[in-house]
């Protein structure tokens, strides 16, 4: 699978509670080092877009609304970038730099889909149609 990209990638940052058992002082510390991080992609340019989300939410599914994502959950999204990247190589190189990595965070890097994949599949039945 083509891993390269015009649209860019969606880095995700999952897990709320990396820096629960650190002093003060040690998450000052890694924050200091995830804003020059986040600064120095941005004055490369790289940064489409980019937030941390709050731990509260709801999930909706089609017949329940419920409360989450759960603030304890390993798996909760934090945050994310979205960067300009045209390779998938070049997206991991830049999220192996997250300074929360070695405290359990973990980034998921996707790249980002020129088209819905249900649409896509619709064109391209259509186009099969046609042919």
């Amino acid at each position: 699978m083509n891993h390269d990209t015009n649209n860019g990638h969606l880095l995700l940052f999952r897990g709320t509670n990396w820096h629960r058992d650190l002093a003060p002082e040690e998450i000052q510390r890694i924050m200091g080092d995830w804003t020059a991080w986040f600064d120095g992609l941005q004055q490369k340019g790289m940064i489409v877009a980019a937030s941390p989300l709050e731990r509260e939410g709801h999930v909706v599914t089609g017949d329940a609304h419920t409360d989450g994502p759960f603030a304890e959950s390993k798996e909760s999204i934090g945050g994310f970038f979205m960067l300009k990247t045209t390779t998938m190589d070049e997206a991991l190189a830049i999220a192996r730099m997250c300074p929360a990595l070695p405290y359990g965070l973990k980034v998921e890097v996707r790249p980002v889909a020129p088209a819905c994949p249900a649409a896509r599949m619709v064109e391209e039945a259509k186009a099969h149609a046609l042919a």
